[in-house]
């Protein structure tokens, strides 16, 4: 059996290999319920402002870098250390391009953020970071570890970007019923363009992963499917489920 794995990773990749072997997985976050209830039409505009509060907790604070905010000291020195870690390990120098092209579009998004918060009436200081926030914090700080390679760090990165772009994408895709008042949003991670960004991404991960070890395979693939749980917990916070 894992001879037969081995080989299908070379035919196929190993990205596409792991989409196949945890399909329902990956469904789960980037078909789940609430994405669904969007693309149908169906969603109750409380579920999306509630997960939009999460949202907006999870990426304001990188603005106002409150101490209090947990998110805040998980994230940005998440992407310093990948970006360090690509600095380090790259073999391809426009690794560090990639990934920078994706933190300067930050300060666009954070701005977003708050427009939205104040359109649907979320008052920052009220948001409370919840467990299923403080326990992904803790996973993207254990990846933060010099001893976490770049190939397994990258591999976290791409599939955060990669969740939000396909659920958003197929919320404004072909047949859609997405409200008018929740196009921007899908819009914005569901576009052309980020889709653009997250095959850059997938590129390097799976040029990374095509070169490691068999162990730094093991990590990569444990690190890509707890992000897709942490993913479907996110969601699941738009129910009141925390």
């Amino acid at each position: 059996m894992e001879q037969k794995l081995k080989e299908e990773e070379k035919k196929v990749g190993v990205i596409e290999t792991w989409l196949r072997k945890h399909t329902l997985l990956f469904k789960g976050a980037t078909r789940h319920p609430f994405i669904l209830s969007i693309r149908d039409g169906s969603i109750d505009i409380t579920s999306f402002k509630s997960w939009l509060k999460f949202a907006v907790y999870s990426c304001c604070i990188l603005v106002i870098q409150a101490q209090d905010y947990l998110f805040v000291r998980a994230f940005v020195p998440f992407v310093a250390s990948v970006l360090i870690k690509a600095w380090k390990e790259s073999d391809e120098s426009g690794d560090m391009e990639v990934i920078l092209g994706g933190v300067a579009s930050l300060e666009d998004e954070i701005s977003w953020f708050k427009r939205e918060a104040s359109k649907w009436g979320i008052s920052l200081s009220e948001v409370v970071p919840q467990q299923t926030n403080k326990k992904y914090c803790g996973l993207l700080e254990s990846l933060m570890s010099p001893d976490v390679e770049y190939t397994v760090a990258i591999t976290a990165f791409w599939v955060i970007e990669v969740v939000y772009q396909e659920s958003f994408a197929h919320c404004i895709g072909e047949g859609s019923k997405t409200p008018q008042e929740l196009k921007e949003t899908c819009e914005r991670w569901g576009s052309e363009a980020f889709a653009k960004y997250c095959q850059s991404l997938q590129n390097i991960v799976n040029r990374r992963l095509q070169k490691a070890s068999d162990e730094e395979l093991k990590k990569a693939e444990h690190t890509f499917l707890n992000v897709l749980e942490y993913e479907v917990d996110f969601w699941n916070m738009s129910r009141g489920n925390v």
